[in-house]
């Protein structure tokens, strides 16, 4: 598997956020960041999510890409778009839910050529861990399954 990476470009408030390789929480952080800087601009008009490229994906990734969906659609009032090409993929998406918070596209979306490597924000252990933290408990609220999918790991971060 290749090392996770996250690629973005905006256009007049439209944001792609491509995803490649083996997206993990060591880049949880800046995903988180990103999102934030979205969400400030005041031009936001839409967001779409590419994981045709993604090998991997963890379960903060997902739980931050489950509170980009809620947000949006708590602030915007639509979901955004998500794009898998990956049978696995798409499985592994809707078994936490996600047909409920996004207009998932089992197919590739349009190319962008001015997409960028997002860099990498720095974090420590602590933030790390926060982000784990808030990310498992999105992904909770979203099912029975999940919370009992999350409910030990949850128990160790918080207590342990």
């Amino acid at each position: 598997m290749h090392e996770g990476k996250i690629q973005a470009a905006s256009h007049h408030g439209a944001y792609v956020i491509r995803m490649l390789g083996d997206v993990r929480l060591t880049l949880c952080t800046t995903i988180d960041a990103y999102f934030r800087k979205m969400f400030d601009d005041p031009e936001f008009a839409s967001v779409w999510v590419d994981l045709c490229e993604v090998e991997g994906i963890d379960s903060t990734t997902l739980g931050l890409l489950a509170k980009l969906a809620i947000k949006t659609e708590e602030r915007y009032h639509f979901q955004p778009a998500i794009f898998s090409c990956d049978p696995g993929i798409n499985r592994l998406l809707k078994s936490m839910g996600f047909q409920r918070l996004f207009d998932l596209r089992e197919e590739a979306c349009a190319s962008t050529d001015d997409v960028a490597e997002l860099p990498q924000v720095a974090s420590d252990e602590a933030d790390v861990k926060n982000k784990v933290i808030e990310a498992h408990r999105v992904l909770m609220d979203l099912s029975a399954e999940n919370r009992a999918r999350f409910k030990d790991l949850l128990e160790v971060l918080e207590h342990g």
